[in-house]
């Protein structure tokens, strides 16, 4: 989740927060590539999750990385929660996941450079401690009280309110994990655009990386348990939102959303205040109970839209969030399926084509579908196989446009980054699909399995 935002005065009109959006958009040449992903840590003898603290534990593995690896230290109330290092950070999940939220980069080669070495490091340090790390989208065995709450003052005031709004929030805190990538608009007319593609057809992204169907140690009868821990956990703050869909969206109505998405808190001098529920409407009026007289900054208003979970949202870029958390090669798959499809126009024309004419009720009952079969999901005869062919050839034509070499131009394009969602496509296995495969063969149901076949 976000570290607390910083360098923006008082907010003394609408206007200030729809330009602080706007103030986003970028000349193409500019656009850049951040991924994000998040990995459960474990102890290699008793496989359960890692503590906070001791010997063998998160802190051990963040004071790992800043010692060797040169990363440096963020703290949070005495307690090392975060490391940055070169436009990048790693950052805690609730449940003690980590996170490495990279530096914003040109190409996919880059960027997929940056999670191996990434994963590289953590390995190394980790292997040295006795501990282990996998990428899933929801912790397959533990249960709610083994997972510890991150020091985090954040995470203590989330873990309180989830159950007023949701039946799921502290499932989603503790026990999922995603891959993401954030990606860069041009204008407000490119925007717009990217985001109804981005909702849309983020129920493709589902399927693909559908990567948790087990629960407390069983398998629980969809392919991605992470995306149903998502559709009933906050209706204020999740969704498909159909209003991006409508005529007139554009950064005020977002503003206007995010007005209406109940508050968190609020970051003053190192800690979070408790503004749980209450209204930046109220904010912005000098009327919130919890520092009264006061008005928000643009830290606050940024630090408040780090707080509304849709499927995709809208900062001062784009945030795609459908995906599960997966194995090392598909962590590269995520920014390559979304850049092939919004970085060039053609491929961002003809992916619109595919979806503009579906309704709001078809495109959740798709992410419903995709959340409960994958790649076998059909709805009103949109099948979800057929579909994510269409999109990946629409992936691959937008990477070749771009021409983006790596290797030292060895390597004329990004596409081979796609050859684990093609293979997905071909077999039709995802890799929830492989799980439930290998738990009902040649693991006999042992799910214990999973951490020594698809650990890191």
């Amino acid at each position: 989740m976000s570290i607390p935002q910083s360098g923006g005065g008082p907010i003394e009109s609408f206007d200030q927060m729809a330009d602080y959006l706007a103030s986003g958009c970028k000349p193409k040449e500019d656009w850049r590539i951040g991924t994000e992903h998040e990995k459960f840590g474990y102890c290699k003898d008793t496989l359960n999750p890692l503590p906070f603290e001791g010997e063998r534990s998160i802190r051990a593995v963040l004071e790992g990385l800043r010692d060797r690896h040169g990363w440096a230290p963020v703290e949070e109330g005495g307690h090392l929660i975060g490391l940055t290092k070169d436009g990048a950070n790693v950052s805690l999940e609730p449940g003690g996941a980590l996170e490495l939220s990279g530096a914003p980069l040109e190409t996919i080669h880059q960027t997929c450079d940056e999670v191996n070495e990434h994963l590289r490091e953590v390995k190394g340090v980790a292997d040295e401690l006795g501990v282990g790390f996998i990428g899933l989208g929801a912790a397959p065995i533990w249960t709610h009280d083994q997972m510890p709450l991150m020091p985090k003052g954040r995470y203590k005031l989330m873990d309180a309110y989830m159950p007023k709004v949701g039946t799921t929030g502290r499932e989603m805190m503790r026990r999922t994990c995603t891959v993401q990538v954030n990606l860069d608009f041009g204008s407000e007319a490119d925007m717009v655009q990217k985001m109804r593609v981005a909702l849309a057809l983020s129920p493709v992204a589902t399927a693909l990386f559908a990567n948790s169907p087990f629960f407390e140690g069983k398998p629980v009868g969809v392919k991605s348990k992470r995306m149903q821990i998502w559709e009933t956990l906050d209706d204020s703050r999740t969704g498909m939102l159909p209003f991006v869909f409508e005529e007139g969206f554009g950064f005020e109505r977002w503003v206007e959303y995010a007005l209406d998405v109940p508050m968190y808190f609020v970051y003053r001098d190192g800690k979070y205040v408790d503004a749980l529920g209450m209204s930046f409407r109220d904010f912005l009026e000098g009327k919130l109970p919890a520092l009264p007289g006061e008005t928000p900054t643009l830290s606050d208003w940024a630090d408040h839209l780090t707080t509304a979970f849709p499927d995709a949202r809208v900062k001062k870029f784009i945030e795609m969030r459908g995906a599960d958390g997966g194995p090392w090669r598909r962590l590269c798959a995520l920014p390559a399926f979304w850049v092939g499809l919004m970085y060039d126009q053609t491929a961002l024309d003809a992916a619109w084509d595919l979806c503009r004419n579906w309704t709001a009720e078809q495109r959740e009952a798709l992410r419903l579908a995709a959340t409960r079969d994958a790649l076998a999901a059909e709805v009103d005869g949109i099948r979800m196989h057929d579909l994510a062919r269409e999109v990946l050839e629409i992936c691959e034509a937008g990477l070749k446009a771009r021409a983006r070499p790596g290797a030292g131009g060895l390597v004329p394009d990004e596409t081979h980054f796609l050859s684990a969602l093609k293979e997905s496509v071909e077999s039709g296995m995802t890799p929830a699909d492989e799980l439930l495969e290998h738990y009902h063969g040649d693991w006999n149901g042992d799910l214990s399995r999973i951490y020594a076949a698809y650990s890191y």
